[in-house]
């Protein structure tokens, strides 16, 4: 199945060939920024799974939790936030709002709620964690 995504002007497109490993809803302090203040929704890709069709994203070196770097990409034009690139991770994760449709990409789970401002609500039953789950407990 062939995804396709971009940013908000058009300068930058990108295509996957790959299903989603997973989604996810992320509350921690700097996913708050980048999306602008709710949770950051992103679909986790197989590094490599994705390519750039047009145009060229601007990269931001960033840290997470763990300490380790995590490049963020974004249209260095319109300044949509497009996918990070975790250093010691195997997946991506592209922001959902990136793709051109995401009707099917609903979180499974939503991580760093103990950063989780008072006001976004998080629904009932969905799997959540105060930080990072489990190994195991990600979604396959």
């Amino acid at each position: 199945m062939n995804r396709e995504g971009g940013c908000a002007c058009g300068a930058i497109r990108f295509t996957t060939g790959a299903a989603p490993l997973g989604t996810g809803a992320c509350h921690c302090t700097n996913c708050q920024k980048f999306s602008g203040g709710g949770p950051n929704y992103v679909a986790l890709l197989p590094k490599g799974a994705l390519s750039v069709a047009r145009g060229a994203p601007k990269l931001f070196c960033d840290r997470g939790d763990s300490g380790g770097a995590v490049q963020r990409a974004f249209c260095p034009d319109c300044g949509t936030p497009l996918w990070s690139i975790p250093e010691s991770a195997p997946f991506m994760t592209v922001k959902v709002g990136a793709f051109d449709d995401s009707a099917d990409l609903g979180p499974m789970l939503h991580i760093y709620c103990v950063s989780a401002p008072a006001w976004h609500p998080i629904p009932e039953g969905m799997a959540r964690f105060d930080k990072m789950p489990p190994p195991h407990t990600a979604p396959a």
